[in-house]
């Protein structure tokens, strides 16, 4: 389906454009800024997006979940901590169906022991964006492009102990969303590209009871997309540098239900928007000397990866209570039957001054030897999502079951 577009790509490819006039503050309490919206933005968001179902019909919890062929994304640390030897999954995730049907996020990913103790992965995350009809001003049609974005990952998982591990990923990012479009005021544009790493701790309980019944206690913490910064024409913007901590705790009841509770906070680490002084007439003011924006309440947004991420903590113009808000939170349960039927739920909570995301999820999972499905499905609270009235699925393999399946099915020689 074609969209159209008329002017520019996305704020990544903009020029923000300055004056110089008289200077008029806003005057706003830190109630007030605490209060306003002031959504946090970044490049390449479709890094943030939760690439299966499994953790996808749990609320998007994923930090101390168990491990499986889609670790990489929540916590490349807790793949040394498989019970299998290996594992694949492949996800289809139909974006906006609501509105377009050709936005496409697509995720394969897979991971194998090679060791008691170590474990390696690799992933890839292509999104499809579609067909675009490029215009000019007057709405003539100068071209076509199919946009798209994809990242690839390398990973490594070592235990330290036998209830701890570390992990870290390697990753590449390109998001080509004009195709090397000129804009209209002349200014071209290009892919922009990236490399970021993730940074993963996990820990695993080891012969807990709760009530004569055995049950594994988790933790994880990982901090996501620590890397460069990304550009289209001129500015450059952070990628969604994101710190995810979870709990959980799953329970065996007996031989046949398994029950387990998790429960994520993220938050990402980029700085937030500051507020900035306006003129008479509503512009943005600025200083003469510098020729940069007067900031009335905040920090500076223009700053390295390593100082806006530790500036995340404490750059927000309403303070304390305006940090507060950036902590997105999620909670999902999962039970199993038989460790062959799933049924899973979960919520996901986002301040409404901050994008306003909270939404009930959904889903069911079914294992059956060498194969697995699970399904998701989200039900929105406050606003439309992306994901509504859609149902994602991801189809898994197990490599343990595949090679015992051959082992049984082999020819026996007899003795001579």
């Amino acid at each position: 389906m074609q969209k159209r577009i008329i002017g520019t790509i996305g704020t990544g490819v903009m020029l923000s454009a300055q004056a110089v006039a008289q200077t008029s503050s806003s005057n706003l309490t830190t109630q007030e800024l605490s209060g306003r919206v002031n959504t946090i933005t970044t490049a390449v968001p479709f890094l943030m997006i939760a690439p299966d179902s499994k953790q996808g019909g749990m609320g998007e919890v994923g930090a101390a979940t168990p491990a499986d062929g889609n670790s990489i994304h929540w916590n490349v640390a807790k793949m040394a901590f498989s019970e299998k030897k290996g594992g694949a999954a492949i996800s289809v995730t139909p974006w906006l169906k609501q509105l377009v049907p050709d936005i496409y996020l697509y995720y394969v990913a897979g991971y194998g022991k090679i060791s008691k103790t170590q474990a390696i992965g690799a992933s890839l995350r292509y999104f499809s964006l579609g067909n675009i009809t490029f215009t000019d001003i007057v709405g003539n049609t100068t071209g076509q492009f199919r946009p798209n974005e994809f990242a690839l990952d390398l990973a490594y998982s070592q235990k330290l102990s036998e209830t701890f591990s570390a992990g870290l990923a390697v990753r590449y990012i390109r998001s080509n969303l004009t195709g090397n479009y000129t804009l209209s005021n002349g200014q071209p544009t290009k892919p922009g590209t990236s490399t970021a790493v993730d940074v993963g701790l996990y820990y695993q309980s080891k012969k807990l009871k709760i009530n004569d019944k055995k049950a594994v206690a988790s933790l994880g913490l990982v901090v996501s997309n620590i890397g460069s910064k990304v550009s289209y024409s001129v500015k450059r913007d952070f990628i969604p540098i994101n710190l995810r901590l979870g709990g959980g705790l799953k329970t065996i009841i007996d031989d046949y239900n398994t029950f387990g509770i998790y429960a994520d906070v993220n938050k990402l680490l980029v700085p937030t928007q500051p507020v900035y002084l306006k003129t008479v007439t509503g512009t943005d003011s600025i200083n003469n000397s510098t020729n940069e924006k007067i900031i009335e309440a905040g920090k500076d947004p223009n700053v390295g990866i390593a100082k806006g991420m530790l500036q995340s903590f404490g750059d927000a113009p309403g303070g304390g209570k305006e940090e507060l808000k950036e902590i997105n939170y999620s909670i999902g349960f999962e039970y199993w039957y038989a460790k062959t039927l799933a049924i899973r739920a979960g919520y996901f909570n986002e301040a409404k001054t901050k994008g306003n995301r909270k939404y009930f999820t959904v889903g069911l999972g079914l294992r059956y030897n060498v194969f697995g499905i699970d399904f998701a499905y989200l039900v929105p609270i406050t606003q439309r999502n992306p994901l509504q009235n859609t149902l994602r699925f991801t189809l898994s393999f197990d490599f343990d079951a595949f090679k015992d399946q051959n082992k049984d099915t082999a020819p026996v020689t007899p003795n001579p």
